[in-house]
């Protein structure tokens, strides 16, 4: 796969071009001679949710369930955080190229591929990150005897996040997607 610059994925996705965008999206801390990074940080996990592909792909793209995963998420407990949510409930498009903005609007970006019941690819982003930084997560939705694998990979992030962004996919999505699907 090719790693693709912020110009690149900017152009992808429809979020528009500035000076900023011609950064590449990994720096390269660590890299050989052709300018290839062996320190970036990325997240695989394989959570398995006990419900149909079809099920799994509209509760991550349906507004009304996506706000159930919310409420249930680790991220929204609190009454701000709750009052949040309730301020600004989650808008995510249903084609290629929408947006969407999820946990009260922390949560931003673009779907960049979608394909029904199987893939969903998103640049995504939170609140807290530099307006430029957007990272790339991908949800495949793999059917199984027990329901869905999801082969989960995120990468492009502020490399500081790692921790923070590898338990927080499990208890803001994964654990309240199990909770509100089974």
């Amino acid at each position: 796969m090719k790693t693709m610059t912020r110009r690149e994925l900017i152009v992808a996705t429809g979020v528009g071009v500035g000076a900023w965008a011609m950064k590449p999206l990994t720096v390269n801390a660590a890299g050989d001679d052709n300018g290839v990074s062996r320190a970036a940080a990325s997240i695989h996990q394989e959570p398995l949710i006990n419900a149909s592909p079809q099920r799994v792909y509209r509760a991550l793209l349906s507004r009304s369930q996506f706000d159930r995963i919310s409420g249930l998420s680790e991220a929204m407990q609190g009454s701000e955080m709750q009052k949040r949510l309730a301020q600004h409930p989650s808008q995510i498009g249903q084609r290629e190229g929408e947006v969407f903005a999820l946990f009260g609007g922390y949560i931003t970006g673009r779907h960049i591929r979608l394909i029904p019941n199987s893939l969903i690819v998103q640049a995504w982003r939170a609140e807290s990150w530099d307006p430029e930084e957007f990272s790339i997560a991908r949800f495949e939705l793999k059917a199984s005897d027990s329901g869905t694998r999801i082969v989960f990979d995120h990468t492009g992030f502020p490399s500081a996040e790692a921790d923070h962004l590898a338990a927080g996919w499990h208890g803001n999505y994964w654990n309240p997607l199990v909770k509100i699907l089974t």
